[in-house]
């Protein structure tokens, strides 16, 4: 596929709704084949648009968007990329790597070497196509996680 060209931009609280919908939307579709609809009933309550605007205040959020529309979002979280959701249409047009070069520059500017990426079962693939091997599993409940790292 090509790559889809996007602005990779600082999230702002105006754009809060806009990111619940994107991440709430990729987890119904994008992270429902590997979870159940209960996990995904769960993880939903992380993302309504306060959680959202709570996230932006501990954490560098950026949005990548396309023509005035948000169609991906990720953060830096001190030494972790979080919160990395691409719209399912827009996904494998290279706009999760844009929001992931970004979030490394971010993170070098910081002093970061080393960044370690929760992930959920769904993007393995993807952050194994950026270089990241997975380090160890971590369990909430039913929920699988894999921590992925990147040096």
């Amino acid at each position: 596929m090509t790559a889809q060209a996007v602005e990779i931009r600082s999230a702002s609280e105006d754009d809060s709704e806009e990111i619940s919908q994107l991440i709430i939307q990729t987890l119904r579709s994008s992270n429902a084949k590997e979870y159940s609809a209960e996990i995904i009933a769960n993880v939903e309550l992380s993302f309504t648009p306060s959680a959202v605007r709570k996230l932006m205040a501990e954490r560098k959020m950026f949005v990548a968007s396309d023509n005035g529309r948000i169609v991906g979002t990720g953060s830096l979280d001190g030494e972790a990329v979080r919160t990395m959701f691409v719209l399912p249409e827009s996904q494998g047009h290279g706009i999760g790597t844009q929001l992931m070069q970004r979030i490394e520059a971010v993170a070098r500017e910081n002093g970061v070497d080393v960044l370690t990426v929760p992930s959920s079962i769904t993007t393995v693939a993807f952050y194994g196509r950026l270089g990241c091997k997975s380090v160890h599993e971590r369990w909430h409940g039913e929920e699988k996680t894999l921590i992925m790292g990147r040096d």
